[in-house]
């Protein structure tokens, strides 16, 4: 009962959020419908293209959503049910639904610009620059974390005695470790499934954009795809390194990178969303059907500091920049200002894309934290996700993830383990390439635009798409190669939370300048500012300890880009309050 008590009041909160506090944000910003969006008034068929609010909903969806709602609070639920649910949910509503709405719309009114650009107008050039830097080494820290995990849970391997397998059993093909140890291989059926998607995307993306697929089928179609994918990674499963897997996959987002939006980005997020949306409604009613058979057992309802102390840190900052994606993300600015509001149909749109889509990522966190803290044994998942140092092991949150879905659709659905787990690892999989391509994809937008700051008059290659997508890459390759995921998910969190923090104060001083108030953009911008270079101090002390020096050089940065931002923002909102205060004591206005 305390699995659906959690959930219940989850479900309730936020939807009431969507109604009342979402609408109000609405009203205060003054969406309308007949303001031509960027999409419409620079219509040119690569990135300004006006689409449809199912299909830039799942392409907003899967980008923003990708791994970060699941692998972090995996990670986080360590510290215990309580605090992780807490910091969702609240966060969700107040501060994340609030910065993913509001950034979209800025973006929006402003041509599509991005959230650097939108700095530019109201922190002058030097604020531009200093965004803009710490933009790109936020995405480089997140491309690198997805890179590290993805390429390790594509080669995942699980005791088949603990999917409730035999050793007859043909479902997965099975290997043994030096201890003699059977295991079914399960990352490879994800593996071939997201090969097969990535080739079916461009059909599926000429067919709705270039024939006029209906929407109906288009949907069928995505379904067939996604379920045979499937079914050919289960018989046909793909074994790789995962060195081979972090070439492949850069190979694979330089490309995607380039190409009009239409041809991958777009159909090949509305492919993988199928999953997506079928995970979050299968796991919600997974709950919901054996959720009262189930008693927490990770981190049960209250506060586990000893592990939680011991591996992140102290609960504040760590516990806030651990859960990134779930409860507020900087990236979904990126998205927003990056794809989304080149894409948008209408004004109207940006409420149910941008708030609600941050919520409907909210519930998906409280659905992976109450899996989690269900379905797997305390002594798996420290295995899994924190495995101590002497072992060699790298963590692989992703695949505790899904044993616990296994777990779950079994109590739940009597659905054999070895299935459920096929799926929860399928259900990350997919979203953490779309996240890596959307991502690198701004990155290349980012390099352009700093380009043009620091040089009169690039050079024509420093225009050109593939050397500043090849430019992310290659560092996204490097970061990844050289650093384990562990060891980089807390500054990517860290950096992740900064960049919302600063996107919240761009964004304030944006409506200031339209002689707005801005107290729901302006707390929060304060307290996420406060916690993240608090989190980076921390994070200082620990790599200088282990003698990390890419990441010592990598928060150095960050500090300076970040503080410099901070400094340049409460000037300008000082400057714009005095000249508010003479304005208003003015004697034409007595």
């Amino acid at each position: 009962m305390q699995i659906l008590l959690f959930l219940g009041v989850a479900l309730a909160l936020l939807i009431l959020a969507s109604r009342f506090y979402g609408g109000f944000i609405s009203r205060f910003l003054g969406v309308s419908k007949d303001n031509p969006t960027p999409a419409h008034a620079k219509k040119d068929g690569r990135d300004f293209v006006p689409t449809k609010t199912h299909i830039l909903f799942a392409h907003h969806f899967s980008a923003i959503a990708g791994a970060g709602p699941i692998i972090g609070p995996t990670m986080a639920i360590l510290y215990g049910v309580i605090p992780a649910w807490l910091w969702i949910v609240l966060g969700g509503i107040f501060i994340g639904a609030v910065h993913d709405f509001t950034t979209l719309f800025a973006s929006i009114r402003e041509g599509g610009k991005s959230m650097a650009e939108i700095a530019r107008k109201t922190l002058g050039e030097k604020g531009f620059l200093l965004f803009n830097l710490f933009t790109i080494v936020m995405i480089l820290l997140v491309t690198s974390s997805f890179l590290a995990a993805t390429a390790v849970s594509l080669t995942s391997r699980w005791p088949i005695a603990k999917l409730g397998l035999g050793s007859d059993q043909t479902l997965l093909r099975t290997t043994v470790d030096g201890s003699g140890n059977v295991l079914g291989v399960i990352g490879g059926i994800a593996s071939m499934s997201v090969v097969i998607i990535t080739c079916c995307a461009p059909i599926l993306g000429h067919l709705i954009y270039r024939r006029g697929l209906r929407t109906f089928i288009a949907y069928i179609l995505a379904a067939i795809i996604m379920t045979g994918s499937i079914l050919a990674g289960i018989y046909r499963p793909i074994t790789l390194p995962a060195e081979i897997w972090m070439v492949i996959i850069s190979i694979y987002v330089l490309l995607a990178a380039g190409v009009p939006v239409w041809i991958i980005l777009q159909p090949r997020d509305f492919i993988n969303v199928q999953i997506l949306y079928g995970g979050i409604i299968a796991i919600l009613l997974a709950l919901l059907i054996g959720g009262g058979q189930k008693q927490l057992v990770i981190g049960a309802p209250n506060f586990n500091l000893a592990d939680g102390v011991s591996n992140l840190g102290l609960m504040w900052p760590m516990l806030f920049i651990t859960i990134a994606c779930g409860a507020i993300s900087g990236f979904h600015a990126l998205v927003a200002g990056g794809t989304t509001s080149k894409q948008i149909a209408s004004e109207c749109d940006a409420k149910r894309i941008g708030y609600n889509g941050m919520l409907l990522e909210s519930i998906l966190a409280v659905g992976v934290i109450l899996t989690l803290s269900s379905g797997l044994l305390f002594s798996d998942y420290k295995m899994l996700v924190w495995p101590a140092a002497e072992t060699g092991a790298k963590a692989n949150p992703i695949l505790a993830f899904s044993l616990a879905v296994g777990s779950l659709f079994n109590t739940a659905f009597g659905l054999p383990k070895a299935l459920g787990s096929i799926f929860g690892i399928l259900l990350v999989e997919g979203f953490v390439i779309t996240t890596l391509d959307a991502a690198v994809r701004i990155n290349r937008y980012l390099f352009e635009e700093l380009w043009g700051v620091l040089l009169k008059n690039p050079p024509a290659i420093m225009r050109k798409f593939w050397f500043n997508a090849g430019l992310s890459t290659l560092l996204m390759w490097v970061l990844a190669y050289f650093n384990v995921f562990s060891a980089l998910w807390p500054i990517f969190g860290t950096s992740n939370q900064l960049l919302a923090a600063l996107s919240l104060l761009a964004v304030s001083i944006w409506l200031f300048n339209r002689k707005k108030r801005a107290w729901f953009t302006l707390i929060p911008s304060a307290f996420m500012t406060i916690t993240t270079i608090t989190s980076l101090i921390i994070l200082l002390k620990r790599y200088f300890a282990a003698k990390s020096y890419t990441l010592i050089f990598t928060d150095i940065l960050l500090l300076a880009f970040s503080i410099g931002v901070v400094v340049m923002g409460i000037k300008a909102l000082a400057k714009m309050r005095n000249q508010q205060l003479k304005t208003a004591t003015s004697p034409l206005n007595q």
